[in-house]
């Protein structure tokens, strides 16, 4: 067994799913946008539903997630890009977490047992507060470098309404629930009007209301269009919480052109589906995970080849940006004469010749840094103890594990670096302009006040607190260190 999760704008639903994907017990509980709120909902819901029988956890996430590291990378209208969700959960459950992209999860259900039953190539849009997408080819999800498949993000009109993805005119600020919202506002109805209400409307003559359904369908029927002409897929599916109304609805808003003829069709598992893939996803990587120990899922992309060398040892020097954990760090490399390896000096060099990019770009580049770190550690010869220096939990903690087990590292030792979030702002602010374009700018502040009420150290062995906002007590650190991670050397 295993537990799915759907994350939606409106409701959070988990269930009990069966090795067939069956639902053999439910929840349901309302979103929110507030990440911390939704992650210890979702805790409370993996309480209720847990059982020695199930085996692993999966969610469906809105917005852009890399499954093969479990990272949210940005969301829409539940953004949960801030928190390290699957390590977190996986710290409060104790079973394994998998998490991808809500309709990855969706039409993975509709696959096994819906409307995609039989279809190869399948695109499948979902609407509801926004509008997700998905695209399996062969039956297997297309993931591109990772996040493939945003259909909601689909322009169809380069001077429309503001997305938050940062754009204008996706399909998801015209055709999505929250958009049927607002054609209805503007066409002077009150909120109480429903989408069930408007069809009967427009059967009775009413042209407001057929106005209103052209309006949330015909873009609507344009991004199809453009995702026919992509993927040539042998079926279209809607789903969501609308799926059904928005089928109903393209009924008067036909293909543009003749060579971009699919059948679109709703999808059957309605609000089961995030929840009955999500379960089924996570068995599936559980049982490989099984097959193939030792290896664990997600993977670092690291050169399988390598063999672990024993006797490294790693002091971590962790803090989220700001911490002073730059300057504790230099100063124990000083002291200790051990090699320091920072996130910034790999990626600084890189952002200086590349020109800078936007922060999606710098968090690209801070993953690959973080990657070539971990690969000089595993090339040092053997009894080498490194310090790195970063904020670990920009990434899940099994991406660490995975970082250490590659590398040969064998022992680690944590400094916990901290300051109140006024403070970090203080600091941040005053090196704005000491630092490569491509790094966050001052809109940035405002998260990192709030990312501090929140962080927490690693808690891999031995854990040494400094407060930053003091004189630091170097003697203390390197004493603490001989006494520890430095003992056998």
């Amino acid at each position: 067994m295993a537990i799915g999760i759907d994350i939606g704008g409106t409701n959070l639903r988990a269930a009990r799913i069966s090795g067939t994907g069956e639902i053999l017990d439910r929840i349901s509980e309302k979103s929110a946008p507030d990440p911390e709120l939704v992650l210890s909902r979702i805790a409370e819901m993996v309480r209720r539903l847990d059982s020695p029988e199930v085996a692993a956890i999966g969610i469906g996430v809105p917005g852009r997630v890399d499954a093969r590291l479990g990272a949210v990378l940005s969301g829409g209208y539940v953004n949960l890009a801030s928190i390290p969700l699957a390590q977190r959960l996986e710290s409060l459950a104790g079973k394994p977490v998998l998490i991808d992209n809500d309709c990855n999860m969706a039409l993975v259900a509709e696959m096994a047992h819906g409307a995609a039953r039989g279809h190869e190539s399948i695109v499948m849009f979902t609407i509801g507060t926004g509008i997700g997408g998905a695209v399996a080819l062969d039956r297997q999800i297309v993931r591109g470098k990772g996040t493939a498949g945003q259909l909601g993000h689909i322009t169809v009109d380069i001077s429309g309404e503001a997305c938050v993805c940062g754009r204008r005119g996706c399909v998801e600020t015209t055709s999505s629930g929250t958009a049927l919202g607002r054609h209805i506002a503007r066409a002077g109805l009150g909120p109480d009007v429903s989408v069930d209400q408007l069809f009967a409307r427009d059967a009775g003559g009413d042209t407001l209301a057929r106005g209103i359904l052209e309006a949330w369908a015909r873009p609507l029927r344009a991004a199809i269009d453009s995702a026919v002409a992509m993927f040539a897929p042998d079926l279209v599916l809607l789903g969501g919480g609308l799926g059904l109304a928005a089928h109903r609805a393209l009924a008067n808003a036909p293909a543009l052109a003749p060579w971009y003829q699919c059948p679109v069709e709703p999808a059957q598992l309605g609000d089961d589906a995030g929840v009955i893939g999500a379960g089924l996803q996570a068995l599936a990587a559980e049982a490989t995970v099984t097959q193939a120990s030792p290896v664990s899922l997600p993977s670092a992309r690291l050169d399988p080849g390598r063999r672990a060398v024993p006797t490294r040892r790693a002091v971590l020097v962790n803090g989220i940006p700001a911490s002073g954990k730059s300057t504790v760090s230099r100063g124990i490399a000083d002291r200790m004469g051990w090699p320091l390896l920072t996130l910034d000096t790999v990626k600084n060099p890189f952002l200086e010749a590349l020109g800078g990019g936007d922060r999606e770009f710098n968090r690209t580049l801070g993953r690959a840094s973080y990657e070539a770190i971990w690969s000089i550690v595993g090339e040092a010869p053997a009894g080498t103890t490194v310090i790195v220096d970063a904020w670990f939990g920009f990434q899940p903690r099994q991406v660490l594990e995975d970082h250490l087990r590659r590398a040969g590292v064998e022992q680690t030792a944590e400094i916990w670096c901290h300051a109140p979030g006024e403070v970090l702002a203080e600091r941040y602010r005053a090196r704005l302009d000491q630092r490569p374009a491509g790094h966050p700018g001052a809109a940035y502040i405002p998260e990192l006040i709030e990312l501090a009420k929140r962080a927490a150290p690693l808690r891999r062995g031995p854990l040494f607190d400094v407060d930053t906002t003091k004189p630091i007590a170097f003697d203390a650190i390197t004493q603490w260190l001989k006494a520890t991670i430095a003992a056998d050397t």
